[in-house]
């Protein structure tokens, strides 16, 4: 790992910086209109119902990026996966190798909790992003299609007939 890097896990006292980190990403993917995030739901989502966990990268003292995942389940392997959900440096901070480091510290976390995967998805767009995925040695998978239903959605299909 890069001398000037620290990797930690993150902890209640830090939300008010994953709330940053999470509003500079929404920003990077333009999708500032879909935030509903408040620093109390982060709270309450990631240490109290601990629904996911967030690694924090710092250069020296100086905060420049994070990693939000959680544990999925795979019922072919039977085992537990990982699945990033948002990984972001902050611009200044990229192209030093803190994406890759933060990578490479959730592939120890997958390995050391007997996970069989790490995955993640990407925004087709996001050309940067996938070619450093691919230099890593990720793979597209192409087989799979990404399917959601939004909160309005969930309500509909509830009341489905």
């Amino acid at each position: 790992m890069n001398d000037l890097l620290t990797i930690r896990l993150a902890t209640i006292d830090d939300t008010p910086l994953i709330l940053y980190f999470i509003k500079s990403l929404a920003a990077y993917e333009k999708m500032e209109h879909r935030l509903k995030v408040t620093e109390e739901r982060l709270k309450d989502s990631l240490f109290n119902k601990k629904h996911a966990e967030v690694l924090l990268a710092f250069e020296h003292e100086k905060p420049v990026g994070f990693a939000v995942f959680f544990h999925t389940f795979s019922t072919f392997y039977g085992d537990a996966n990982l699945y990033l959900e948002d990984l972001f440096i902050e611009e200044s901070f990229r192209g030093k190798g803190y994406g890759k480091s933060l990578l490479k510290a959730l592939s120890k976390i997958a390995l050391q909790r007997q996970c069989e995967h790490l995955k993640w998805s990407c925004l087709d767009w996001n050309t940067p992003s996938i070619d450093f995925y691919k230099s890593l040695g990720a793979k597209q998978v192409n087989e799979w299609l990404y399917f959601s239903l939004d909160h309005d959605g969930l309500i509909s299909l509830i009341n489905k007939k």
